[in-house]
């Protein structure tokens, strides 16, 4: 029953869309594995607090579904620890686990909804955490020349050119074996949301709920098989409305009165 799917995503992005717009500063404590659902409804919040125990990833592509974040992250579904949570910007801030009841007993504490009081508390536990060696941030430059290509086959291409350089020939080879273990119909869908919800706002970001099936052994067997093989009539597909007289598209609620970090979100 695909209502049973489409009511559930309604109503997870209808809770995304609040806490992306929500006038009070919203504090989520990223203490562990923040993935999928959970990854949507504490990203979007004001103050996201990550630390040594935080994992980070949107492995939708090697489930047939699709992510909301950036190329890299988006496509290759890589894990970030908190150190490169912070440093990529999906975390506001790096808390050692062990100050963490102190951090939320003062948050409690505190009577206000000035985010700057919020911040400045939040800024007095946390610190500078160091970037692992291998951290793909350190790599910015060859993502950034891969990950800008315009499709998936010159995304890959790019890579398997740069590849040619030894010194980082094992951490190339692991992101190629990820895009490619991935559902090649998946990784288009992703790459054209991922250009254009970069242009658009939270909410019509949103609107754009489709789904998918996929198999839970490890071992999928997509079809089509390759990423050369999706036309893009194929992708064009997942972008038509539904011809279904139960169908109900996205409507989420008005809000009014929004601070200046959720208009900017609009």
């Amino acid at each position: 029953n695909w209502q049973l799917g489409a009511n559930y995503l309604r109503e997870q992005y209808t809770l995304i869309y609040m806490i992306a717009t929500y006038r009070k500063p919203q504090v989520s404590i990223l203490n562990g594995i923040v993935m999928g659902g959970g990854a949507g409804v504490s990203i979007h919040g004001r103050f996201r607090v990550a630390t040594e125990k935080s994992v980070f990833a949107m492995p939708e592509t090697a489930m047939g579904l699709f992510p909301d974040v950036g190329e890299y992250a988006g496509l290759t579904g890589s894990r970030f620890d908190g150190a490169e949570m912070l440093a990529c910007g999906l975390a506001t801030h790096f808390v050692s686990s062990d100050k963490l009841p102190l951090l939320e007993q003062e948050l409690v504490k505190v009577n206000t909804s000035d985010p700057d009081a919020i911040s400045a508390i939040i800024s007095r536990f946390s610190h500078i955490p160091k970037l692992k060696e291998g951290s793909p941030y350190h790599k910015m430059k060859i993502i950034d020349r891969c990950f800008s290509r315009r499709t998936i086959e010159e995304i890959i291409s790019t890579l398997e050119s740069e590849a040619l350089d030894k010194k980082e020939e094992d951490w190339i080879s692991s992101t190629i074996q990820l895009l490619k273990k991935a559902s090649p119909t998946s990784l288009k869908i992703s790459l054209r949301l991922i250009r254009e919800g970069r242009l658009q706002g939270v909410d019509i970001c949103l609107v754009w709920i489709q789904g998918h099936t996929y198999r839970k052994d490890r071992n999928p067997k997509w079809d089509p098989s390759r990423v050369e093989l999706v036309r893009d009539v194929d992708v064009d597909r997942y972008y038509t409305k539904i011809d279904d007289e139960d169908w109900e598209d996205l409507k989420l609620p008005p809000r009014s009165y929004l601070p200046p970090h959720a208009i900017a979100k609009l």
